[in-house]
């Protein structure tokens, strides 16, 4: 063999080395991501041989989080700018609108038993990308789903829906269509939703709407599925589906319930009972918005007025059901209200409910303003 011909087959055999499947699987075998989470580090393992996993972080000992519609996440340079108030301040979470009042969901599955009902309607188009976005600057992602007012699977799948005594689909007075709380075929497929969410990146899954309807014409309300069983009792039954759901995956779940579960016993005929959720869920929300309390809460005419009593009131009630219950102030993480309703709600409203909240020992919350524009100056530098 001539020196120009050794030179060859050497160069050749090189090359087949490195380009041989077994070099390939060892040297890409695994990579590593890794997130910084303000307070924290979560490392992603990724095996190359099996589908890419989803990078997720870990939940913060105390959320701090904002709200964002669907709408405001599908624009990059709206969105952006609640983005840069959470990497300004404290904040370390956000909550964005998955399945909102429409039914619809806001990305567009793979999966083709979800895409096989057709609720998908893929508004947030780069959705996976704004996720890892988020997750690169250490921030907790929450995915709100609502749950039975839902019109789009209502007007599908016209048997699940709450009907009115002549069979047809009844309305709350918005307009919107409900599912009957105990249609199990529902439960599976809000099951579905959750992990496809989950699967796309999200960390957490809050579940709102998980009650009966409240206004409406409700003496014309015929439940198909629930007429022989309490509300109470459905609705405890779906909390521990999703929690066994759920229980063997990474991804946490939360549940928004009514402000006036804190303070009353019955389920006020939406069958929410507090007690009910606090065995099922990470964390427990309870929407106690000042705005929504009657006239005459607790002695005040205008309960919007006084932030700080309404909130310290509602949430120690809320604790002391919890300790009865074997569980502690940790577990809870309200909405509270930064929009005008009632009063002006500014820096002092937002911080007097933050306040009360920290002297109950309960340091984690959620921010609820349906403009998703923020009283920055309420929050904390980080």
């Amino acid at each position: 063999m001539t020196e120009k011909n050794l030179k060859i087959f050497i160069f050749i055999l090189i090359i087949l080395i490195f380009i041989s499947p077994a070099f390939i699987s060892n040297f890409n075998k695994v990579s590593y991501k890794k997130i910084n989470n303000k307070n924290q580090r979560a490392t992603v393992l990724k095996d190359d041989k099996k589908e890419a996993e989803v990078a997720h972080i870990k939940m913060p000992d105390e959320v701090k989080a904002l709200y964002m519609t669907s709408f405001i996440a599908s624009e990059p340079k709206l969105r952006q700018r609640i983005h840069n108030i959470i990497n300004d301040t404290n904040i370390n979470a956000l909550v964005i609108d998955v399945k909102d009042y429409t039914g619809k969901i806001a990305f567009q599955s793979e999966n083709q038993e979800l895409l096989d009902y057709g609720s998908g309607e893929n508004r947030i188009k780069d959705l996976k990308d704004f996720l890892d976005s988020l997750h690169k600057d250490g921030i907790y992602t929450i995915a709100r789903i609502a749950v039975f007012q839902d019109p789009f699977f209502a007007n599908k799948y016209k048997e699940t829906a709450v009907k009115d005594k002549n069979g047809n689909i009844w309305k709350d007075r918005k307009g919107l269509s409900w599912i009957d709380p105990n249609s199990k075929e529902y439960w599976k497929y809000i099951v579905l939703v959750g992990k496809e969410t989950a699967k796309i990146g999200f960390d957490e899954l809050n579940f709102d709407y998980i009650r009966y309807p409240s206004d409406g014409n409700m003496k014309n309300i015929v439940y198909t599925y629930s007429a022989t069983t309490t509300k109470s009792k459905v609705l405890k039954d779906f909390f521990s589906f999703l929690h066994s759901s759920f229980k063997d995956t990474e991804t946490k779940i939360s549940a928004d319930i009514f402000g006036m579960t804190t303070t009353v016993k019955d389920d006020m005929g939406i069958g929410q009972v507090l007690e009910n959720t606090l065995p099922f869920f990470d964390a427990i929300s309870p929407m106690i918005y000042p705005s929504h309390y009657p006239v005459n809460f607790i002695g005040f005419k205008n309960p919007a007025e006084h932030p700080y009593e309404v909130i310290r009131y509602a949430m120690s009630e809320a604790v002391n059901r919890a300790v009865i219950a074997s569980s502690t102030a940790k577990i809870y993480r309200p909405w509270i209200q930064d929009f005008d309703l009632g009063a002006d709600y500014g820096e002092k409203e937002v911080r007097e409910q933050i306040k009360a909240l920290s002297e109950l020992g309960i340091n984690s919350y959620m921010i609820w303003a349906p403009s998703n524009v923020y009283t920055v100056s309420a929050l904390d530098k980080q």
